[in-house]
């Protein structure tokens, strides 16, 4: 059973310390107090309640069905352009997402830093990591 600690449930769900103390005293997630000085919760409750507030992708009116889940929306931080290809960066949340595209793609999107877009991710290939035990 992984415990994670309050400040970093807070950091993996993107709240506030407070926010995950005051779910903690209302019993939405339950604490686990290892001494009297660290607090931590399950890692297991925290995925489930972390999947709750993700719900589902909103529908963003297209009307077009997709395979991807992985949606990133941020705000367009660097376009490199040359002739043929472009790359761009973007800030979602706390993560940087590039992506490698054509030119005109960049253009005939109009992206430039300051612009919101949708960053979508299908991937054949993930890596996941962990921390060995006892680090």
């Amino acid at each position: 059973m992984a415990e994670i600690r309050i400040r970093d449930a807070a950091e993996l769900l993107g709240v506030s310390d407070d926010t995950v103390r005051r779910w903690v005293a209302t019993g939405r997630l339950a604490a686990n107090s290892t001494d009297r000085t660290v607090t931590t919760v399950d890692g297991a409750e925290l995925a489930a309640l972390a999947r709750e507030r993700a719900g589902a992708q909103p529908d963003d009116g297209s009307g077009v069905l997709r395979s991807a889940r992985n949606r990133f929306t941020g705000l367009v931080t660097d376009v490199i352009a040359d002739g043929v290809m472009a790359q761009v960066t973007m800030q979602c949340g706390p993560f940087e997402v590039t992506s490698l595209m054509s030119s005109d793609a960049a253009r005939e999107l109009a992206l430039e830093p300051g612009v919101v877009a949708t960053a979508v991710v299908k991937a054949t290939t993930v890596i996941v990591e962990t921390k060995r035990e006892g680090q």
